[in-house]
């Protein structure tokens, strides 16, 4: 009887477990589905330099980004610490191969294979390795390489396919905006015929693996060579009246914003080498947030508004007037500040966070999800940078108690933030001071240089800095922040009003 009941059971558990069956490969193949959509969907990644001071290790690093939501970023090397601890975690990473290895690699073909196993097969699929980035804007930087450039990438390709991961990650070289010419309007773009024995090769190799034309755009650099031409707020994504939009007599397309323009002018130039299938991914733009004498407009305001704005572009997913139904993937340059690189100032300058992983400036990109927490902190503060003569700190310090009208009672003699009675620690009390009554905004920590932001309390004992929840030992009351709406900014009429009497179509004549 027991046989029987258990016989006549077996079709039954069968079929529920082949349902179970279905149902798991079912989930599995839907997931698949998923991150591959992922994957397509325009994205914001980061540059990663590092002649940085003080740089996170790699591990603190990887947790940086996985706090900051950062899941796309670009090496300009293939350190083999970091993609060791990027191991498991769900950033996508792009590896280079640097300037002065394009001789060995391109020369040999043992080489490459050396390079993808010892870079590649060895951390991948641990490590989400999508892309090879070979060289850095090879054509204008290092020409004497240029003939290199090809064999170099089709013997890691080759390399790839030997060890069966060409579908999964890509290879190709990034360029500068200089390679092309004529670039507005956008339909007149063309390459520069001088590489037309190199690029025409090289992009019906992008065409038949599938990989993206990498450009560097940086609409900073067209607005510092065209000044008086160009509309600022045309390089910052501000929003415009259609009498500034620019408009390409030929195609009577808008355009709003310069990258834009240039991200056209690059499939342009492709089309007239016969190329239409390959994409655009811009692997970097960015806005420098100081410079020197000669770079006014090198601002952590501008910074912070391109950079806030190119985010919001791209989640946008508007596309370009001549591509609407595709948007650019973009890779902002950079995360931290280089502060090791040779001037000019503004080199020093296009991170968003120092090496510390405190940040230059709050990026205002609500509606992003949680992409760069920073943006929602609403605990940040402002004090004195280190390393400042006392001098300099002593003469913010006077302008942020004096016309700053900072509250700087607090640090007078007998109250409660006076200890510890130095330049540094006063002056570090009224730069918060002032940061906090203007709201945070962006610009308000700055000082001449001698400030930066912190998410790090600098309260101590007694001494409650303003926008702290720490109750204070004498007063056991807490010292409220204050609260900003996201996307706040600071006024920016100097820069409007520069803007207003500029004729679009003459402004991009020249580019």
């Amino acid at each position: 009887m027991a046989f029987t009941s258990m016989v006549s059971t077996v079709p039954v558990l069968f079929f529920f477990f082949t349902l179970l069956l279905i149902s798991a490969n079912s989930s599995s193949l839907s997931h698949n589905i998923k991150v591959q959509e992922q994957d397509k969907d325009p994205f914001v990644g980061f540059n990663i330099g590092t002649d940085v001071s003080n740089l996170l290790s790699p591990t603190e690093l990887v947790k940086f980004l996985q706090a900051q939501k950062v899941n796309h970023v670009r090496l300009y090397d293939a350190d083999p610490e970091l993609l060791k601890a990027l191991a498991k975690t769900k950033v996508r990473v792009i590896i280079s191969v640097p300037n002065n290895q394009l001789l060995a690699i391109g020369s040999s073909n043992s080489t490459a294979a050396s390079w993808i196993g010892r870079n590649v097969v060895a951390y991948y699929p641990e490590t989400l390795i999508t892309a090879i980035s070979v060289g850095d804007e090879v054509l204008t930087t290092v020409p004497s390489s240029a003939p290199l450039l090809l064999p170099a990438i089709e013997s890691l390709y080759n390399a790839l396919v030997a060890s069966n991961l060409h579908t999964q990650i890509k290879v190709s070289t990034p360029h500068a905006a200089s390679i092309m010419l004529d670039t507005f309007p956008p339909s007149q773009a063309y390459f520069n015929q001088t590489w037309h024995s190199i690029m025409v090769p090289l992009l019906q190799f992008l065409s038949k693996t599938g990989s993206p034309l990498m450009m560097n755009l940086y609409p900073y650099y067209v607005y510092m060579q065209n000044k008086g031409v160009v509309p600022l707020d045309n390089c910052l994504f501000e929003p415009l009246t259609p009498s500034k939009e620019m408009v390409d007599p030929n195609t009577l397309l808008h355009y709003t914003n310069v990258l834009d323009a240039m991200v056209d002018a690059a499939y342009v130039s492709m089309k007239n080498l016969n190329v239409s299938d390959v994409a655009v991914l811009v692997t970097e733009s960015g806005w420098p947030s100081k410079g020197d004498s000669k770079e006014p407009y090198a601002t952590i305001d501008n910074a912070d508004t391109y950079n806030s704005n190119l985010i919001k572009h791209v989640f946008d997913r508007t596309g370009t007037p001549l591509h609407p139904e595709m948007t650019s993937s973009v890779y902002i340059y950079e995360l931290f500040n280089e502060d090791l690189r040779a001037p000019p100032v503004s080199e020093a300058s296009w991170g968003l966070f120092y090496g510390n992983s405190t940040p230059v400036y709050l990026l205002h990109v609500s509606g992003s999800g949680t992409f760069l927490a920073n943006d929602t902190t609403n605990q940040t503060y402002c004090i004195a940078m280190d390393g400042v003569d006392a001098k300099t700190l002593q003469a913010a310090l006077d302008w942020a108690c004096g016309p700053g009208r900072s509250n700087c009672s607090e640090i007078q003699p007998g109250e409660s933030c006076y200890q510890p009675n130095n330049v540094k620690g006063h002056a570090s009390f009224a730069f918060n001071s002032y940061y906090q009554k203007e709201g945070r905004a962006s610009g308000s920590c700055d000082f001449k240089g001698v400030a930066m932001i912190t998410t790090t309390d600098p309260s101590h004992g007694s001494c409650i800095f303003p926008g702290s929840k720490k109750v204070g030992n004498r007063t056991q009351t807490v010292v409220n922040s204050t609260e900003v709406a996201a996307g706040e900014a600071t006024s920016r009429s100097l820069s409007r009003g520069f803007c207003v009497t500029i004729m679009i179509l003459v402004t991009f004549s020249i580019l």
